[in-house]
């Protein structure tokens, strides 16, 4: 037995596309919110992206994107697809590691309960969101989890710098043509919707 995912042929296709590396952060949140509106435009998942990229010279480690419907995995959100190519790309499971430039994650919105706790695991040393959970719940209806209410404090405590409200309002005009769209909103056992 084994798990694959395949990320969408139009990302691959966009991926040829994108600079090697994005200096500016602004511009990196931009790249994931485009990426966030094509994922939801080729029907290949939810409206999230997410990146990892060297946070020093912004060189593009890894893209991902929500897969969640598509590969009917419920751990294929966009954060977790982008670590796991990020680690697979640079063969380590630590992107903190001895010897690594610091990684940063860059998401269009704030990070859920399981993928807080994968962003510990992974060695990240930054994560940038735009949009907040409550933003996300209120617009979509997707239930974002219990996440603990000191998360950023914890996560700062063990080296990992948070910052937000970078392109808030861009990402919250595309959650809220999510929600205008339609989309499915695919909660576990339908909570939150």
């Amino acid at each position: 037995m084994n798990i694959q995912l395949e990320i969408p042929q139009w990302l691959l296709a966009s991926l040829q596309e994108l600079p090697k590396a994005i200096d500016d952060v602004q511009a990196r949140v931009q790249m994931i919110l485009d990426l966030a509106r094509l994922n939801l435009k080729h029907e290949t998942g939810g409206p999230f992206a997410a990146g990892v990229f060297e946070k020093q010279t912004g060189k593009i480690v890894a893209i991902g994107v929500n897969l969640v419907v598509a590969t009917h995995c419920s751990s294929a959100h966009a954060e977790i697809v982008a670590i796991s190519l990020a680690q697979q790309q640079l063969r380590s499971y630590d992107l903190g590691g001895a010897g690594m430039p610091h990684h940063q994650l860059v998401v269009n919105a704030q990070p859920c309960a399981m993928c807080v706790g994968a962003i510990h695991w992974s060695g990240l040393r930054s994560v940038i969101f735009a949009a907040t959970r409550e933003q996300v719940e209120k617009l979509t209806g997707f239930d974002e989890g219990p996440v603990h209410p000191n998360w950023r404090k914890e996560l700062e405590r063990r080296g990992i710098e948070v910052e937000s409200g970078i392109l808030e309002n861009e990402a919250c005009q595309a959650f809220r043509e999510f929600s205008s769209s339609g989309g499915l909103v695919y909660n576990s056992r339908a909570t939150g919707s």
